[in-house]
């Protein structure tokens, strides 16, 4: 949680407590930030780009201003939330008082809604390696620059600055057959047959429905387009590593991802979302007992 910050030589410089840069940006939520250097990390949202440095709980943000940093920055970070309170609420059994000792620098960044639609939609059948390269490559082909200490981003594009591709033209980035759904993402959102910028104001189950109304995604990357884009913390996103850990740790059995959602309601309630995370990421670090390679 943001304790207090201050600004020192144009850097914002704070103390933040359940933060850890490597846990966050690398639990397979986002695919926008880079490790540039030990303990430090250059990434970009909406336009924005921000370097944050990590020394314990002490944190040095470059390439913003006080304004954008109090405006967007600590929203999309999630600093005012207490993830002390959380993980003492959540915390009661064995497995995931482990989980969440060994992943208690994660914090659910608040993404753009279109962006997390796109991107895991880009996730399915995929890796977290070469998601990242095809999220890349769709930004370098559509998206605005923004060069950083001689270090070139791209922006996310928008839907308009896709709008009238083809599968053709999505070829030399790799996604292969999710072309075809990004274009099918793209075509809907502009053109208004989906409404992804309305999540957050939507109950659960009606975000659930209009996601799905774009081929390619379905309860999944719903699931995962609400908790990281639509900050619906009830979501239980299930893939393959949720699925297996969530039966390995409490169902003692094969399940469907129903059973596996029902159950997770039932444990953790409108707090699934954070159990999830600290599940999949304690899963997949430690190859816990899932067999599913990273």
């Amino acid at each position: 949680m943001l304790k207090d910050y201050y600004v020192l030589d144009r850097e914002i410089h704070a103390k933040i407590t359940e933060f850890d840069l490597a846990q966050t940006f690398e639990c397979g939520q986002c695919f926008r930030w880079n490790k540039i250097y030990d303990n430090g990390y250059l990434g970009i949202s909406s336009g924005k780009v921000l370097e944050i440095e990590q020394k314990q709980d002490r944190f040095v943000f470059r390439g913003t201003d006080r304004a954008t940093f109090e405006g967007y920055w600590i929203d999309y970070l999630d600093l005012k939330r207490d993830y002390g309170k959380i993980i003492e609420k959540i915390s009661t059994e064995m497995h995931m008082i482990r989980a969440t000792e060994y992943g208690n620098g994660i914090r659910i960044l608040l993404q753009d809604e279109w962006e997390a639609l796109v991107s895991f939609i880009i996730s399915s059948n995929n890796n977290i390696k070469r998601i990242k390269k095809i999220v890349e490559g769709l930004c370098k082909l559509y998206g605005k620059p923004a060069d950083y200490k001689n270090n070139m981003l791209f922006a996310f594009p928008d839907p308009k600055d896709i709008y009238g591709a083809g599968c053709e033209d999505l070829g030399d980035i790799k996604c292969g057959y999710r072309a075809g759904y990004i274009i099918d993402a793209v075509e809907k959102v502009h053109l208004e047959e989906v409404d992804v910028y309305s999540i957050r104001n939507m109950k659960y189950e009606e975000g659930i429905k209009e996601l799905m109304r774009i081929k390619g995604v379905g309860p999944k990357v719903a699931d995962c387009v609400l908790l990281y884009g639509g900050a619906k913390y009830e979501s239980y996103p299930v893939d393959v590593w949720v699925k297996r850990v969530t039966e390995a740790l409490y169902l003692k059995k094969d399940s469907k991802p129903a059973d596996i959602k029902d159950l997770a309601r039932n444990m953790w309630g409108d707090l699934a979302g954070f159990a999830q995370q600290y599940l999949f990421y304690y899963a997949r670090e430690n190859k816990l007992e899932t067999g599913v390679d990273k």
